[in-house]
């Protein structure tokens, strides 16, 4: 078999300007990046404002192994099924990141034969968009630094600024670092650190807003930290926020390309699911409504982390109203949390599957709550026995799940058709009554408990000192009305990795808050979770080259 970087270096890829045609898109209103990629016009959102909007449909899923179980494969896999029965679909996806790209995780542009193209370009620097939101960054930190060093009118305390720098590659020699060290022309000596650029605040700003004004607005309500006397200071007290947006003017724009299949994909914005919010650009997913009859969109990692953000961040905030959501599972993920070990996930373990089909139950039930219908995509893995496959689908249906056995990694579109009529099905025949869990009003404390205890079912919440102290900062500076955004880890449902399968009678501890007054919520740390993460012994990194002609081998 061939491997993901062969199969999409081999595609015929339609050029931009055909898949524009295709959408119906005037030539005005989009900007070619080369031959196959271009940035589709904002200004389209207000021109198609009168046009219905297309079925969004969330894929989300169980709870990972450390391998990832194949969610952006499957999102690709079901564009792709959902345009071969004769539904107008578009696939509406994060931007990868560089730092998983070569560092443990491979890339996002999905696997095998669902996969969106050009895959190098978009796993690499693409239309340049998370540069550009590094640069903006930077910037501001840059523009920190020099307030101090120019007579600190603001009155900033250095020992109490919160805006590190970012970098988009894993770096944990970055953490904490000394700046302005040496005489006293390199600025004021202080500590901090730098984080990864998808943690980046201006990264979850420009996934959360529609048009230049809002981003611009957005930007000047970020806080970079505090006065001698603990009063806030935010962007708009620089004076900055206009020179941010400058960097970002072509970043805003949503970008178009395709699948192998020559379906079309709307690729912006990369927020992790882990540290942040976890989607693609609001602005993204509401064009393509407007352009296709089904949206298929996903969110990080699992339905605890992904899809709850979603619904409860970008759903609640740009007033979406989604149709179904897709849940994948895999036999190996549900033999992993029934208790097998890693290396023997490759064997036939039934015992395993039944114990760990308690993890996929517990994703049912968060789905659930927020009143929207979905269906089980059991996506197959070349390890996979048929006896194995035929009792998850009939665990399935003893729980009256509608349920199919999706194959897009080895077969694309073809491998997906069970599961596209499924989902179409669903959404024609089961009404969406989606509610977001909870009200941003609401109190701080009364937000986190509700998301720790009705989607992780967690027993108690824990606020560390720090993060007490936090909490009572942010409602006497009046920051307690918007949006939680939880950290935490992927693979467990409680704050501990190793608690995998569905755990029972733990507490989330919350040591830490972090305000993204821009991007609209407070980010909520919990366990070891890093925002700068590290290389493993053996990145990706290493298994990369390119040749004299530009091809490029060893990207995943």
């Amino acid at each position: 078999m061939k491997s993901d970087i062969e199969i999409a270096q081999s595609a015929r890829m339609i050029p931009v300007r055909e898949l524009a045609v295709k959408l119906g898109i005037d030539e005005e209103d989009w900007i070619p990046y080369g031959h196959y990629k271009a940035k589709l016009d904002l200004k389209l959102l207000q021109k198609l404002k009168d046009r219905p909007d297309g079925k969004l449909v969330l894929v989300t899923a169980m709870s990972p192994t450390p391998a990832g179980e194949g969610k952006s494969t499957v999102t690709v896999g079901l564009a792709q099924a959902l345009h071969r029965i004769g539904k107008r679909s578009i696939a509406a996806l994060r931007e990868p990141s560089l730092g998983p790209s070569f560092g443990l995780k491979g890339g996002a542009a999905g696997g095998g034969y669902s996969q969106v193209v050009p895959m190098e370009d978009i796993n690499l620097h693409f239309t340049g968009d998370f540069h550009a939101i590094t640069a903006a960054h930077n910037l501001l930190a840059a523009v920190i630094d020099n307030h101090l060093y120019q007579g600190n009118e603001l009155q900033l305390d250095p020992a109490r600024i919160t805006w590190k720098r970012v970098l988009d590659v894993n770096d944990r020699a970055l953490r904490r670092i000394s700046t302005g060290l040496g005489d006293g022309n390199n600025g004021i000596p202080r500590e901090t650190g730098f984080d990864i650029t998808v943690a980046s605040e201006i990264m979850a700003i420009l996934c959360l807003v529609e048009n230049m004004s809002e981003l611009k607005e957005a930007l000047g309500r970020i806080l970079v930290g505090y006065t001698f006397d603990g009063d806030p200071v935010y962007v708009q007290d620089l004076k900055v926020q206009g020179a941010l947006a400058v960097l970002l003017k072509e970043a805003i724009h949503p970008n178009l390309v395709q699948t192998l299949e020559n379906t079309p994909a709307l690729i912006h914005g990369g927020p992790f699911g882990n540290i942040a919010h976890g989607c693609n650009s609001l602005a993204a997913t509401k064009l393509a409504r407007k352009l296709g009859d089904y949206v298929v969109t996903e969110a990080g990692f699992a339905a605890d982390l992904g899809a709850e953000k979603f619904f409860d961040i970008k759903c609640q905030r740009g007033n979406l109203q989604p149709d179904a959501a897709v849940i994948v599972a895999t036999v190996r993920a549900l033999k992993y949390h029934g208790g097998a070990a890693k290396q023997d996930l490759a064997g036939e373990n039934l015992g395993a599957i039944s114990r760990g089909f308690a993890n996929l139950l517990h994703h049912t039930r968060i789905v659930r709550k927020y009143g929207v219908p979905f269906v089980v995509a059991i996506n197959r893995f070349a390890t996979d026995t048929q006896a194995e496959l035929d009792y998850v689908m009939e665990l399935c249906s003893r729980h009256g799940f509608t349920a199919a056995l999706t194959e897009v990694w080895e077969k694309g579109g073809e491998g997906g058709v069970a599961l596209a009529q499924a989902v179409v099905r669903t959404v024609e025949n089961s009404r969406s009554n989606f509610v977001p869990l909870y009200d941003v009003k609401r109190s701080i404390r009364d937000k986190v408990e509700t998301i720790c205890k009705e989607v992780y079912e967690a027993n108690a919440v824990h606020f560390t000192e720090e993060a007490e102290r936090q909490l009572q900062d942010c409602e006497r500076h009046g920051w307690g009305d918007i949006a939680i955004c939880m950290a935490k880890t992927p693979y467990s449902f409680s704050d501990n990795p190793k608690l995998v399968g569905d755990a029972k009678d733990f507490a989330i501890t919350v040591r830490e808050i972090r305000p993204s007054l821009g991007a609209g919520f407070l980010v909520c740390l919990t366990g070891n979770i890093l925002t700068m993460p590290g290389l493993p012994k053996h990145p990706n990194a290493l298994a990369m080259d390119i040749d004299d002609d530009g091809k490029i081998t060893g990207l995943s």
